[in-house]
């Protein structure tokens, strides 16, 4: 029995590479037109993050999203909470059309758009300006620390701190005043709030672009992991030719080019990825769609005497073929079809229901506290709270009546509403007592009605209610 069993030995399984086990990706710089394409997403993406909180309109912030106040102001637009069904469609509207795009050309939003990017980008130039190129880098991490040393990390690292600091109070400028924030901030008065938050958001921006990098993309972005189920073999992706590349060798004599591939084995795809991949191993998750490898990689065909895009966008389809057919249209991707046709749906609902969106919003709700009650002569009163709230950035004159109630009237003067302001009025709905006498015990439809009138014309809202007549 003993000599039947065998022996099964515990082998423990090795661990996986975490974060800080990774090694350090020093990129190395390249030039080309996705380099160019980069740049200038980069500009005109912080153009827009940077310079929007700093323009007004009629006297206030342009874009703000005002939390204390509850109010989003978006130019001459100004939503309230009521109203975020409209930014959820927008976001919606924007997830979509990032499907389109990734079902298309791949993740181009990850390598051009993405803020990690972005920011990674910008650091990465940074520290390319402070301690020199890749080889000067790689150099600087192996020295000791002396003066050389401290002088040029010191400096890097107090350009990022510099640069997260601006982001995060830039960040808190979408909703807070900007420049009454950086006032404060040069005078050393800034609130508690703003400050925490301003810190809060540059921490995590020196954290992400400057100290982990690439390792964000790598382990904690979802969008890498799931963009599989929206690609499929027309999507243009960032791909290595293996059929020309192959087999990859330095070309040093004129007779040794007719038995390999295109590929000389320089490595440079792999020395400019800002994740440290090599795109030459096929389509892989930590692949960002940047392009980097396609400007290296043509660098070099041109100085070896061979036609670029050896590394290009291409679809699967297209290497599987081993030449360059037609690319199919757009449409015949079945989801970037469905994906249109709803963007354009959500697109015209929204753009008709902020068309339709009235000047005033107004709430009616009964007084509990006095349901109805006899007054002068036997006429019955009824007492409603109504909320009014301006939804334009321009004052409203507001006079109130009241329909569909014969012989009511309304114990209620005019109200003038600022811009954007919203406050509650007390109103009294009163009925003779003729009329009391005859609806003794009923309850009774009425609509009341705010008519507006502004400098830009003038409109009607009314909100149904009840009047109850007591016996």
């Amino acid at each position: 029995m003993s000599a039947s069993r065998r022996t099964i030995p515990i082998l423990p399984i090795p661990s996986l590479p975490g974060v800080e086990a990774v090694h350090k990706v020093q990129a190395r710089a390249t030039q080309g037109r996705f380099t160019r394409w980069r740049w200038a997403s980069l500009l005109a993406t912080q153009l827009f993050f940077f310079a929007l909180p700093w323009l007004n309109w009629h006297g206030r912030q342009m874009v703000r999203f005002d939390l204390e106040a509850k109010r989003f102001y978006l130019g001459s637009l100004i939503l309230l909470p009521q109203d975020l069904i409209y930014l959820t469609g927008l976001l919606v509207f924007c997830a979509m059309g990032l499907f389109v795009v990734t079902t298309l050309w791949g993740r181009v939003w990850c390598g051009f758009s993405c803020p990690q990017t972005v920011y990674t980008a910008l650091f990465m130039w940074v520290e390319q300006r402070c301690e020199g190129d890749r080889y000067q880098r790689m150099k600087l991490d192996r020295s000791g620390w002396g003066l050389e040393k401290l002088w040029r990390r010191g400096g890097k690292h107090l350009a990022w701190v510099l640069i997260a600091g601006w982001t995060g109070l830039t960040f808190v400028g979408w909703f807070s005043p900007m420049r009454e924030i950086t006032h404060e901030l040069f005078t050393a008065s800034l609130g508690f709030w703003d400050a925490f938050w301003s810190v809060f958001y540059g921490g995590f921006c020196y954290l992400n672009a400057g100290v982990l990098r690439e390792k964000v993309c790598l382990h904690m972005c979802p969008y890498g992991r799931f963009q599989g189920a929206l690609m499929d073999v027309d999507t243009r992706i960032v791909a290595y030719d293996a059929q020309r590349g192959e087999p990859r060798g330095a070309h040093r004599r004129e007779g040794e080019n007719v038995a390999k591939g295109s590929c000389v084995d320089c490595t440079v795809c792999v020395q400019v990825c800002p994740t440290g991949i090599d795109i030459r191993d096929g389509l892989q998750p930590a692949c960002i769609g940047c392009g980097l490898c396609i400007d290296a990689c043509d660098s070099i065909m041109d100085k070896v005497g061979q036609p670029r895009g050896l590394v290009r966008f291409a679809t699967q389809r297209q290497l599987a073929s081993g030449g360059a057919p037609s690319q199919p249209s757009a449409w015949a991707h079945h989801r970037v079809r469905v994906y249109a046709g709803l963007m354009a749906a959500l697109l015209l609902a929204l753009l008709w229901s902020v068309n339709q969106r009235p000047d005033i919003r107004v709430d009616v709700i009964r007084d509990r506290g006095v349901m109805a009650r006899f007054v002068d002569d036997g006429a019955v009163e009824n007492i409603y709270r109504l909320q009014l709230m301006n939804q334009t950035d321009v004052p409203q004159r507001l006079r109130i009546g009241v329909s569909a109630l014969p012989g009511a009237t309304v114990q209620a003067s005019e109200v003038l509403l600022g811009p954007a302001e919203d406050r509650a009025v007390q109103v009294s709905v009163r009925v003779p007592a003729e009329l009391a006498a005859q609806w003794a015990g009923q309850t009774r439809l009425l609509r009341l009605e705010v008519a507006s009138r502004h400098s830009e014309g003038s409109s009607l809202v009314s909100e149904a209610s009840t009047f109850v007549v007591p016996r």
